[in-house]
């Protein structure tokens, strides 16, 4: 207890001078407050550390970096102007309006007086000012977007002013007590453009985008993740790899090449048969169809701006965005009974989507895509054993490509969505129910349900460290009633079924994506495109190398000949290139022997073997997995 009012700082150096010297920030009933708060009632408070690994923690110190990052600019070129700062994933971003555009050089010269600012170990204090005296005073500051924003605050509401040496900004906070306190481990990383206010009818700003983190040892592990991932780029290796590529006359659209397709195919052929034992039947349903289906669905509300149309006789078709409406189609075609239920509707659905173009990003994010799509139709009864179904199977599929930590989150209903409320809670209960039943664990993640129902996410975890959120499970009240689907129950009645939304893969082409970059381009033999090449070292093995090859297509391996007149080092470095897992090296001596001199993919000594045993010990690598 303590006889008056006391700042957390005060609280902190009254526990004990390590706690004062580590301390940042408070976390008063359970919300981040600067540490210089005065604390005048009785309330909950923790004392928030440096040593604390937490997002709030992360937060506070990439949200420090904006603002110390800003006064770093204002220090060095004092025409420019200050809009919005704030914390983001990995790091932390401010626009500024400026008339020259910065360089790299001047990146550098910002980010060493942030060092330089950080050393002065400037106080970094909180004032309350009167709005209109806010606005004059960064109107005659010459921060004209500034001004703009604290004039779009209701007259009567305090305004939160920082001030560290001669910088103020506007910030709600909180914010750490000194400049001391953010230390050294943040570097500035790339420039972009943004307009302001996000509106492409505004001024285009200069944006600067930076990493913080707690300590060096953080900073320079997440340097490294973004050094792998550059090397393990998708667009690149696609390319080293001849695996596809994208163009101007078809944005967001992708070329595939022999060798992509390849890949393609063998990831379909891969989940088809995983689908074909789970008793999925697999559909195709058209390209275009009338604007009046997506009006019943209700994704014309909701997607119209996404979807692409075209107008024939007079009517209006949408190239489909999303398979589901179809599907009812076709499960509404005759008289469907309780004892046909769960219907599993699978299909490898083409779909069509306008995506920004600032959006697109290689195969990850397209505007023409091939969702692993399926429906299940179901009774409410049957959504427990059916979720726990979807789930083993995924969970076993991304497990045969070497993912074994799959998050999931709960998504609830968003702001925006059909069904009343009473649908709405049948559907949680019914899908929370489910995913409790399979034992998996999971986090909330409010809001972000589709507009028909709540859903499931599955997120992978990657080689270094990346989430990808890439399959789906959603229960569905809302469109079965919309188009009119029903079957007849035991009572001889008309039901409205449950249609369970579900996706794996999420789309072929982003997961195709994601595997290039999970394995480097260096797909297990199974996967690979081209699982070996035959290289000849004199053209008097051409003949050998061909019966290799032969050899090699019986037993259900994908290949290739080089019989080039090309040295044999050199062959080595451009199959290595292209990740081919396996070169079988054949000359004179193997072509009399009947033995060939195997190579794998990452190794610098090659092994000799005979020939039936080294594609023996090939095609047994190569088998899908389940096939064995």
């Amino acid at each position: 207890m303590f006889d008056g009012p006391l700042s957390g700082e005060a609280l902190a150096a009254d526990i004990g001078p390590g706690l004062a010297k580590a301390a940042i920030a408070l976390r008063i009933d359970g919300e981040m407050k600067d540490l210089k708060t005065v604390l005048d009632t009785d309330t909950t408070v923790e004392i928030v550390t440096n040593r604390e690994e937490s997002d709030d923690v992360l937060e506070l110190i990439r949200h420090d970096a904006a603002h110390v990052m800003a006064e770093a600019v204002k220090e060095l070129y004092p025409e420019t102007q200050v809009t919005i700062g704030p914390a983001i994933e990995n790091g932390f971003y401010y626009d500024f309006a400026r008339d020259k555009p910065f360089t790299p050089e001047d990146l550098e010269k910002i980010e060493q007086r942030m060092h330089e600012i950080v050393d002065r170990d400037e106080s970094i204090d909180r004032e309350e000012w009167d709005r209109d005296e806010a606005v004059k005073f960064f109107e005659g500051q010459g921060e004209k977007y500034k001004a703009e924003i604290i004039g779009s605050i209701p007259a009567d509401q305090p305004i939160g002013i920082y001030r560290q040496g001669e910088f103020q900004d506007l910030c709600r906070g909180p914010h750490l007590p000194s400049t001391k306190k953010l230390g050294h481990a943040f570097k500035l990383m790339k420039l972009a453009g943004a307009y302001w206010r996000g509106d492409s009818k505004n001024e285009m700003l200069q944006r600067v985008y930076g990493t913080a983190w707690r300590n060096e040892k953080e900073l320079k592990a997440h340097l490294h993740r973004l050094e792998e991932a550059e090397r393990r780029d998708h667009r690149k290796l696609g390319k080293e790899m001849d695996l596809f590529h994208m163009q101007e006359e078809a944005v967001g659209m992708v070329f595939w090449h022999e060798q992509g397709w390849t890949l393609y195919r063998t990831l379909e052929n891969y989940i088809r048969h995983k689908l074909e034992l789970a008793d999925y039947k697999e559909v195709k349903t058209p390209q275009l169809v009338d604007r009046k289906l997506w009006e019943d669905s209700g994704h014309w509300d909701k997607f119209r701006e996404n979807m692409y149309t075209t107008e024939s006789e007079e009517r209006t078709f949408a190239l489909k965005p999303m398979n589901c409406p179809c599907h009812v189609q076709i499960f509404n075609q005759g008289i469907t009974s309780y004892r046909d239920l769960p219907l599993r509707m699978a299909e490898f659905g083409s779909c069509h989507r306008y995506e920004p173009s600032g959006a697109l990003h290689g195969i990850m994010r397209v505007r023409g895509f091939t969702q692993d799509d399926a429906h299940i139709f179901c009774t409410e009864d049957q959504i427990t054993s059916e979720t726990e179904t979807f789930c083993e199977l995924l969970l076993d599929i991304y497990k045969d490509f070497g993912f074994t930590e799959v998050k999931v989150k709960f998504s609830d209903r968003p702001e925006t969505r059909a069904g009343d409320d009473a649908i709405w809670d049948k559907a949680e209960g019914s899908l929370k129910e489910a995913v409790e039943a399979t034992g998996l664990s999971y986090t909330l993640n409010p809001g972000e349900g589709a507009f028909y129902g709540p859903k499931l996410e599955f997120v992978l975890t990657d080689a270094i460290g990346r989430d990808w959120q890439c399959g789906t499970l959603q229960v569905d009240f809302v469109l079965p009633e919309r188009l009119k689907a029903s079957y007849i129950g035991e009572d001889g009645a008309k039901h409205r079924p449950v249609m369970l939304h579900r996706a794996i893969f999420g789309s072929m082409e982003r997961f195709i994506g994601i595997l290039i970059e999970e394995y480097a381009g260096r797909f297990p033999l199974w996967l690979a495109p081209t699982q070996l090449v035959v290289a000849t070292i004199t053209d008097e093995a051409d003949e050998y190398a061909r019966e290799v090859l032969a050899k090699a297509a019986k037993l259900g391996l994908r290949g290739k000949l080089d019989l080039r007149n090309e040295k044999i080092n050199y062959k080595v470095r451009e199959h290595s290139l292209a990740k081919v897992p396996a070169l079988l090296v054949a000359g004179r001596r193997e072509s009399e022997e009947g033995t060939i001199s195997v190579r794998r993919l990452g190794d610098k000594h090659q092994k000799v073997m005979s020939l039936d045993e080294a594609l023996a010990q090939l095609a047994e690598e190569a088998a899908v997995p389940g096939s064995r």
